[in-house]
């Protein structure tokens, strides 16, 4: 895993945010993340619990150079499908990756990967990938439809016992069950943890208004913007924080939808403040 230099920058990120995401959305004619255009879908994959969904907008993870690489995580299957963004894992794919990673572009020293030609947002791979190890900070959306196997197990067991450091978001109240019972057979020594808000990823580069955060545009909502829990290395929360369950929100969300006036911008704005605070977090611990 690489350790990346950081630089603290004073300014609001709302409107950058605002028109680097507006700037990408023009860019690939609108609405191509989000599913909104017309789509092929290929329905008799869907038979196929082993297969893995291709997005449309999937033109192969870009070369690998050293830089940082949004690395979204991929399962088997088609749970949680929707017919205009496939199934859970690659909703808000690509405009989300592509957005968040620009952000960090603009506030940061890093000059992490954002798009090259009709290459977007980043990496797409999977947890018994050994390319996975490539990646220090995974992105994995919907666990409600996340049934890992034997091999994804253990893949995701080696990477987060290594330094890796996994997001878990786009997390509706019904997945728990399933995520945690994924999580016990990965790393059964661990449990989750529930955070305070207060932890060091939290002020890890920005201060978080932690009131502010909310689901995106899909509706919904957590009890006061939902909850965050963590795993941490020994169960011990002055250790590394390994992963971030973003339980109950949809950070994602708001990540895709914020250059379209569909998301608030102070909601917008903290959403993209939590995701650049995982990342320098996951980074420098």
């Amino acid at each position: 895993m690489r350790t990346y230099a950081i630089v603290r920058r004073v300014g609001a990120v709302a409107v950058g945010a605002m028109l680097l995401a507006q700037a990408a959305h023009a860019q690939r004619g609108g609405g191509r993340g989000g599913g909104r255009g017309p789509r092929g879908f290929d329905m008799s994959a869907l038979s196929d619990p082993n297969g893995f969904y291709t997005p449309p907008d999937f033109r192969g993870n870009p070369v690998y150079d050293g830089r940082f690489t949004f690395a979204r995580i991929k399962y088997r299957g088609y749970g949680y499908w929707s017919g205009r963004e496939g199934p859970g894992w690659s909703h808000d794919y690509p405009d989300a990756d592509v957005h968040f990673m620009k952000i960090l572009r603009e506030i940061t020293s890093m000059r992490p990967f954002t798009d090259f030609g009709n290459v977007l947002g980043g990496a797409i791979v999977s947890l018994d990938d050994p390319a996975l190890f490539k990646y220090p900070v995974s992105y994995l959306s919907e666990p409600g439809g996340w049934f890992p196997n034997a091999e994804e197990v253990a893949g995701l067991h080696k990477y987060l016992s290594k330094g890796g450091f996994m997001i878990v978001d786009d997390f509706p109240f019904e997945a728990w069950g399933t995520f945690t019972n994924a999580m016990a057979r990965a790393m059964p020594d661990l449990r989750p943890i529930q955070l305070t808000g207060k932890e060091p990823i939290f002020d890890s580069f920005f201060k978080v208004d932690m009131a502010k955060v909310r689901r995106g545009y899909s509706g919904g909502g957590g009890r006061n913007g939902g909850d965050f829990y963590g795993y941490f290395e020994k169960n011990d929360p002055k250790k590394r924080l390994i992963v971030l369950a973003a339980y109950g929100q949809d950070i994602g969300e708001s990540w895709q939808w914020s250059g379209q006036g569909f998301m608030p911008v102070d909601v917008s704005n903290e959403a993209f403040k939590l995701g650049v605070n995982f990342v320098i977090y996951a980074l420098t611990h």
